[in-house]
Protein backbone atom coordinates (compact mmCIF):
# COMPACT_ATOMS: atom_id res chain seq x y z
CA UNK A 1 0.00 0.00 0.00
CA UNK A 2 1.24 3.48 -0.83
CA UNK A 3 2.33 5.63 2.07
CA UNK A 4 0.17 8.47 3.37
CA UNK A 5 2.18 11.20 1.65
CA UNK A 6 1.65 9.61 -1.76
CA UNK A 7 -2.07 9.11 -1.12
CA UNK A 8 -2.51 12.73 -0.01
CA UNK A 9 -0.70 13.88 -3.17
CA UNK A 10 -3.02 11.78 -5.32
CA UNK A 11 -6.09 13.15 -3.54
CA UNK A 12 -4.92 16.72 -4.19
CA UNK A 13 -4.29 15.89 -7.86
CA UNK A 14 -7.71 14.27 -8.31
CA UNK A 15 -9.43 17.21 -6.59
CA UNK A 16 -7.70 19.61 -8.99
CA UNK A 17 -8.92 17.50 -11.90
CA UNK A 18 -12.42 17.50 -10.42
CA UNK A 19 -12.44 21.30 -10.32
CA UNK A 20 -11.47 21.39 -14.01
CA UNK A 21 -14.17 18.91 -15.05
CA UNK A 22 -16.79 20.79 -13.01
CA UNK A 23 -15.82 24.06 -14.68
CA UNK A 24 -15.93 22.50 -18.16
CA UNK A 25 -19.33 20.99 -17.36
CA UNK A 26 -20.71 24.39 -16.33
CA UNK A 27 -19.28 26.12 -19.40
CA UNK A 28 -20.69 23.45 -21.74
CA UNK A 29 -24.10 23.67 -20.05
CA UNK A 30 -24.17 27.45 -20.52
CA UNK A 31 -23.15 27.19 -24.19
CA UNK A 32 -25.67 24.40 -24.72
CA UNK A 33 -28.53 26.58 -23.47
CA UNK A 34 -27.48 29.45 -25.73
CA UNK A 35 -27.03 27.47 -28.95
CA UNK A 36 -30.02 25.19 -28.33
CA UNK A 37 -32.38 28.16 -28.14
CA UNK A 38 -31.76 28.94 -31.82
CA UNK A 39 -31.70 25.41 -33.20
CA UNK A 40 -35.45 24.76 -33.10
CA UNK A 41 -36.15 28.19 -34.59
CA UNK A 42 -33.88 27.58 -37.56
CA UNK A 43 -35.47 24.19 -38.16
CA UNK A 44 -38.92 25.78 -38.29
CA UNK A 45 -37.64 28.54 -40.57
CA UNK A 46 -36.17 25.99 -43.00
CA UNK A 47 -39.47 24.07 -42.99
CA UNK A 48 -41.37 27.26 -43.76
CA UNK A 49 -39.06 28.04 -46.69
CA UNK A 50 -39.63 24.52 -47.98
CA UNK A 51 -43.39 24.98 -47.70
CA UNK A 52 -43.25 28.22 -49.71
CA UNK A 53 -41.08 26.54 -52.34
CA UNK A 54 -43.62 23.72 -52.65
CA UNK A 55 -46.24 26.25 -53.80
CA UNK A 56 -44.07 27.36 -56.73
CA UNK A 57 -42.89 25.65 -59.92
CA UNK A 58 -39.31 24.40 -59.73
CA UNK A 59 -38.35 25.95 -63.06
CA UNK A 60 -36.17 29.04 -62.84
CA UNK A 61 -33.77 28.03 -60.05
CA UNK A 62 -30.57 26.08 -60.79
CA UNK A 63 -30.48 24.93 -57.16
CA UNK A 64 -33.67 22.89 -57.61
CA UNK A 65 -32.68 21.09 -60.80
CA UNK A 66 -30.99 17.71 -60.40
CA UNK A 67 -28.05 17.03 -62.71
CA UNK A 68 -28.61 14.59 -65.54
CA UNK A 69 -25.52 12.70 -64.45
CA UNK A 70 -23.76 12.88 -61.11
CA UNK A 71 -19.98 12.90 -61.39
CA UNK A 72 -18.82 14.49 -58.11
CA UNK A 73 -20.43 14.51 -54.68
CA UNK A 74 -19.40 16.99 -52.00
CA UNK A 75 -19.66 15.86 -48.39
CA UNK A 76 -19.61 18.56 -45.72
CA UNK A 77 -18.40 17.04 -42.43
CA UNK A 78 -19.33 18.95 -39.26
CA UNK A 79 -16.95 17.90 -36.47
CA UNK A 80 -16.45 19.59 -33.12
CA UNK A 81 -13.99 22.33 -32.32
CA UNK A 82 -12.41 20.39 -29.45
CA UNK A 83 -12.29 16.97 -27.89
CA UNK A 84 -13.31 15.86 -24.38
CA UNK A 85 -16.84 15.19 -25.59
CA UNK A 86 -17.01 11.42 -25.37
CA UNK A 87 -17.57 9.50 -28.59
CA UNK A 88 -19.10 12.46 -30.43
CA UNK A 89 -16.34 13.11 -32.98
CA UNK A 90 -15.08 9.54 -33.36
CA UNK A 91 -18.56 8.15 -34.08
CA UNK A 92 -19.11 10.84 -36.72
CA UNK A 93 -15.76 10.17 -38.41
CA UNK A 94 -16.48 6.43 -38.56
CA UNK A 95 -19.89 7.15 -40.08
CA UNK A 96 -18.43 9.54 -42.66
CA UNK A 97 -15.68 7.08 -43.56
CA UNK A 98 -18.35 4.44 -44.21
CA UNK A 99 -20.32 6.80 -46.45
CA UNK A 100 -17.23 7.70 -48.47
CA UNK A 101 -16.24 4.07 -48.83
CA UNK A 102 -19.63 3.28 -50.38
CA UNK A 103 -19.67 6.35 -52.63
CA UNK A 104 -19.16 5.37 -56.28
CA UNK A 105 -18.64 8.90 -57.65
CA UNK A 106 -15.78 11.31 -57.25
CA UNK A 107 -15.70 12.85 -53.79
CA UNK A 108 -15.00 16.26 -52.28
CA UNK A 109 -14.87 16.66 -48.51
CA UNK A 110 -15.37 20.01 -46.82
CA UNK A 111 -14.45 19.95 -43.14
CA UNK A 112 -16.18 22.29 -40.69
CA UNK A 113 -14.53 22.36 -37.25
CA UNK A 114 -11.08 22.33 -35.68
CA UNK A 115 -11.01 18.88 -34.11
CA UNK A 116 -8.71 16.02 -35.04
CA UNK A 117 -7.29 16.74 -38.48
CA UNK A 118 -4.80 13.90 -38.04
CA UNK A 119 -7.53 11.49 -36.90
CA UNK A 120 -9.67 12.37 -39.91
CA UNK A 121 -6.78 11.86 -42.32
CA UNK A 122 -5.93 8.54 -40.65
CA UNK A 123 -9.53 7.41 -41.28
CA UNK A 124 -8.95 7.84 -45.03
CA UNK A 125 -11.14 10.92 -45.46
CA UNK A 126 -9.65 13.17 -48.18
CA UNK A 127 -10.30 16.71 -46.93
CA UNK A 128 -10.10 19.34 -49.67
CA UNK A 129 -11.34 22.48 -47.87
CA UNK A 130 -11.45 23.42 -44.19
CA UNK A 131 -13.62 25.94 -42.33
CA UNK A 132 -12.01 26.13 -38.89
CA UNK A 133 -12.79 29.70 -37.82
CA UNK A 134 -16.36 29.14 -36.62
CA UNK A 135 -16.86 29.45 -32.86
CA UNK A 136 -18.86 27.35 -30.43
CA UNK A 137 -21.83 29.70 -30.88
CA UNK A 138 -22.33 29.86 -34.68
CA UNK A 139 -23.59 33.05 -36.27
CA UNK A 140 -25.59 33.84 -39.38
CA UNK A 141 -22.39 35.21 -40.93
CA UNK A 142 -20.69 31.83 -40.42
CA UNK A 143 -23.58 30.04 -42.12
CA UNK A 144 -23.60 32.56 -44.99
CA UNK A 145 -19.87 32.07 -45.59
CA UNK A 146 -20.26 28.30 -45.78
CA UNK A 147 -23.50 28.29 -47.79
CA UNK A 148 -22.07 30.75 -50.35
CA UNK A 149 -19.08 28.48 -50.86
CA UNK A 150 -21.28 25.41 -51.31
CA UNK A 151 -23.58 27.22 -53.76
CA UNK A 152 -20.52 28.27 -55.75
CA UNK A 153 -19.30 24.67 -55.91
CA UNK A 154 -22.68 23.57 -57.21
CA UNK A 155 -23.14 26.38 -59.74
CA UNK A 156 -19.64 25.97 -61.16
CA UNK A 157 -20.18 22.25 -61.64
CA UNK A 158 -17.42 21.19 -59.27
CA UNK A 159 -20.04 19.30 -57.26
CA UNK A 160 -23.22 17.77 -58.64
CA UNK A 161 -24.59 17.02 -55.18
CA UNK A 162 -23.87 18.52 -51.76
CA UNK A 163 -24.55 16.44 -48.67
CA UNK A 164 -24.25 17.49 -45.02
CA UNK A 165 -22.84 14.94 -42.55
CA UNK A 166 -23.34 15.78 -38.88
CA UNK A 167 -24.52 14.51 -35.51
CA UNK A 168 -28.30 14.80 -35.38
CA UNK A 169 -29.26 16.16 -31.96
CA UNK A 170 -32.01 14.18 -30.26
CA UNK A 171 -31.53 14.83 -26.56
CA UNK A 172 -28.70 15.96 -24.32
CA UNK A 173 -27.79 12.29 -23.92
CA UNK A 174 -28.35 11.14 -27.49
CA UNK A 175 -26.86 12.20 -30.84
CA UNK A 176 -27.00 10.16 -34.01
CA UNK A 177 -24.85 10.54 -37.16
CA UNK A 178 -26.92 11.67 -40.13
CA UNK A 179 -26.48 12.64 -43.78
CA UNK A 180 -28.87 15.00 -45.55
CA UNK A 181 -28.99 16.31 -49.12
CA UNK A 182 -28.59 20.09 -49.39
CA UNK A 183 -28.15 20.59 -53.14
CA UNK A 184 -30.02 20.15 -55.35
CA UNK A 185 -32.65 21.38 -52.89
CA UNK A 186 -35.62 19.10 -52.42
CA UNK A 187 -38.77 20.43 -54.09
CA UNK A 188 -42.14 18.79 -53.56
CA UNK A 189 -44.84 20.57 -55.52
CA UNK A 190 -48.27 20.62 -53.91
CA UNK A 191 -51.61 20.47 -55.63
CA UNK A 192 -52.65 23.53 -57.57
CA UNK A 193 -55.69 24.02 -55.33
CA UNK A 194 -53.42 25.04 -52.48
CA UNK A 195 -51.84 27.87 -54.46
CA UNK A 196 -54.89 30.04 -53.91
CA UNK A 197 -53.83 30.52 -50.28
CA UNK A 198 -50.77 32.55 -51.34
CA UNK A 199 -50.26 35.82 -53.21
CA UNK A 200 -46.72 36.20 -54.57
CA UNK A 201 -45.24 39.63 -55.10
CA UNK A 202 -43.73 40.84 -57.36
CA UNK A 203 -43.91 37.48 -59.17
CA UNK A 204 -43.54 33.76 -58.34
CA UNK A 205 -40.10 33.52 -60.00
CA UNK A 206 -38.59 36.24 -57.79
CA UNK A 207 -40.15 34.74 -54.68
CA UNK A 208 -38.83 31.32 -55.64
CA UNK A 209 -35.26 32.59 -56.03
CA UNK A 210 -35.41 34.31 -52.65
CA UNK A 211 -37.04 31.31 -50.98
CA UNK A 212 -34.42 28.92 -52.33
CA UNK A 213 -31.57 31.18 -51.17
CA UNK A 214 -33.14 31.43 -47.72
CA UNK A 215 -33.75 27.68 -47.62
CA UNK A 216 -30.12 26.84 -48.41
CA UNK A 217 -28.83 29.37 -45.88
CA UNK A 218 -31.29 28.20 -43.22
CA UNK A 219 -30.44 24.55 -43.89
CA UNK A 220 -26.72 25.15 -43.42
CA UNK A 221 -27.31 27.34 -40.36
CA UNK A 222 -29.64 24.77 -38.77
CA UNK A 223 -27.14 21.93 -39.24
CA UNK A 224 -24.28 24.10 -37.95
CA UNK A 225 -26.26 24.93 -34.83
CA UNK A 226 -27.39 21.34 -34.40
CA UNK A 227 -23.81 20.09 -34.65
CA UNK A 228 -22.63 22.59 -32.03
CA UNK A 229 -25.59 21.76 -29.80
CA UNK A 230 -24.69 18.07 -29.94
CA UNK A 231 -21.04 18.83 -29.24
CA UNK A 232 -21.81 20.88 -26.13
CA UNK A 233 -24.33 18.30 -24.92
CA UNK A 234 -21.83 15.47 -25.41
CA UNK A 235 -19.10 17.44 -23.62
CA UNK A 236 -21.43 18.26 -20.73
CA UNK A 237 -22.35 14.58 -20.41
CA UNK A 238 -18.70 13.50 -20.58
CA UNK A 239 -17.63 16.05 -17.97
CA UNK A 240 -20.50 14.99 -15.71
CA UNK A 241 -19.30 11.40 -15.91
CA UNK A 242 -15.71 12.49 -15.32
CA UNK A 243 -16.72 14.54 -12.26
CA UNK A 244 -18.64 11.59 -10.84
CA UNK A 245 -15.65 9.34 -11.46
CA UNK A 246 -13.30 11.72 -9.64
CA UNK A 247 -15.69 11.82 -6.69
CA UNK A 248 -15.64 8.02 -6.51
CA UNK A 249 -11.85 7.99 -6.79
CA UNK A 250 -11.51 10.57 -4.01
CA UNK A 251 -13.73 8.42 -1.77
CA UNK A 252 -11.59 5.36 -2.51
CA UNK A 253 -8.34 7.26 -1.89
CA UNK A 254 -9.73 8.67 1.36
CA UNK A 255 -10.53 5.14 2.45
CA UNK A 256 -6.99 4.06 1.53
CA UNK A 257 -5.63 7.02 3.48
CA UNK A 258 -7.62 6.05 6.57
CA UNK A 259 -6.40 2.48 6.26
CA UNK A 260 -2.83 3.64 5.90
CA UNK A 261 -3.22 5.93 8.90
CA UNK A 262 -4.72 3.07 10.93
CA UNK A 263 -1.89 0.77 9.90
CA UNK A 264 0.66 3.42 10.90
CA UNK A 265 -1.01 3.91 14.29
CA UNK A 266 -1.18 0.15 14.83
CA UNK A 267 2.51 -0.15 13.95
CA UNK A 268 3.42 2.65 16.39
CA UNK A 269 1.38 1.06 19.17
CA UNK A 270 2.99 -2.31 18.47
CA UNK A 271 6.43 -0.73 18.61
CA UNK A 272 5.63 1.06 21.87
CA UNK A 273 4.22 -2.10 23.45
CA UNK A 274 7.18 -4.10 22.17
CA UNK A 275 9.60 -1.52 23.58
CA UNK A 276 7.82 -1.49 26.93
CA UNK A 277 7.92 -5.28 27.09
CA UNK A 278 11.61 -5.27 26.25
CA UNK A 279 12.35 -2.70 29.00
CA UNK A 280 10.35 -4.71 31.54
CA UNK A 281 12.13 -7.89 30.57
CA UNK A 282 15.53 -6.20 30.87
CA UNK A 283 14.58 -4.81 34.27
CA UNK A 284 13.47 -8.24 35.50
CA UNK A 285 16.67 -9.81 34.26
CA UNK A 286 18.69 -7.09 36.03
CA UNK A 287 16.86 -7.68 39.32
CA UNK A 288 17.47 -11.39 39.09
Amino acid sequence: MANMREIRARIRSVKNTQQITKAMKMVSAAKLRRVQSGTDGMRRFADLCREIMSRLPAAGSPFLTPRESVNTVCYVLFVGNRGLCGNYNHALVRYAAGLLAEEEHEKLVVLVGRWGRDVIEAAGIPVTTVFDTFGDLPTAEDAALLSDYLKKLFLEGRADEVRLVYQHYRTALSQEPACTLLLPAEHRAQAAAGEEDYIFHPDPESVLRSAVELYIHAGVYAVLQEARTGEQAARMTAMTAATDATAELIDQLSLDLNRARQAAITTEISEIVGGANALRQNREEAEN
